[in-house]
């Protein structure tokens, strides 16, 4: 997730300073990955260093002075274009899981184990997710369900590599 681009979205309507961005910012995406008031801080420094935002107004506050940031022209730009980039899917190359499977068939360890450890694992996840949704506003069910596919596809990998287990291992064989 960029939050880069969070940031200048959540400007692009109005100068917010780094509180609200952080409390808009939590109210919508907490939950996919959490920030840091500190992260916040540093990327507005990069962002008006880049010319993406610039210090709107400086008031005084409890603490520190309170600085509110405005999206620039330039910000504005920088945002349309990452709208319009399509994100890469997201690459199964770097999944544990499949690392997991692929040792334990070179081990000769049971990868079906490993298999239905992480099934079980997944279908307890997709049952709290599904229960979160009786719940949730109609953004978080948007999440919860982009949440919820993923953990289906995992599950069909899961069932076709279970039934190919023979097979995988006679290919790994060198």
């Amino acid at each position: 997730m960029s939050v880069q681009h969070a940031l200048l979205g959540f400007m692009e309507s109005t100068p917010r300073h780094g509180y609200d961005l952080k409390r808009s910012y939590d109210s919508l995406f907490a939950e996919m990955r959490p920030l840091r008031f500190g992260q916040v801080y540093a990327t507005l420094s990069r962002l008006e260093r880049d010319g993406l935002v610039e210090l709107a107004e400086t008031a005084p506050g409890q603490g520190p002075e309170r600085k509110t940031y405005a999206i620039t022209a330039e910000g504005v730009t920088d945002l349309e274009r990452w709208y319009g980039e399509p994100e890469p899917a997201q690459s199964p190359i770097d999944s544990a899981l499949f690392l997991k499977v692929t040792l334990a068939l070179l081990s000769g360890r049971d990868a079906r184990q490993i298999i239905e450890a992480q099934r079980e694992s997944h279908t307890g996840r997709m049952r709290k997710l599904t229960k979160a949704k009786d719940d949730a506003g109609e953004h978080e069910r948007a999440l919860l369900d982009y949440a919820l596919f993923h953990l289906e596809a995992d599950l069909r990998w899961m069932d076709h590599t279970a039934q190919r287990l023979g097979e995988l291992r006679r290919a790994l064989a060198l």
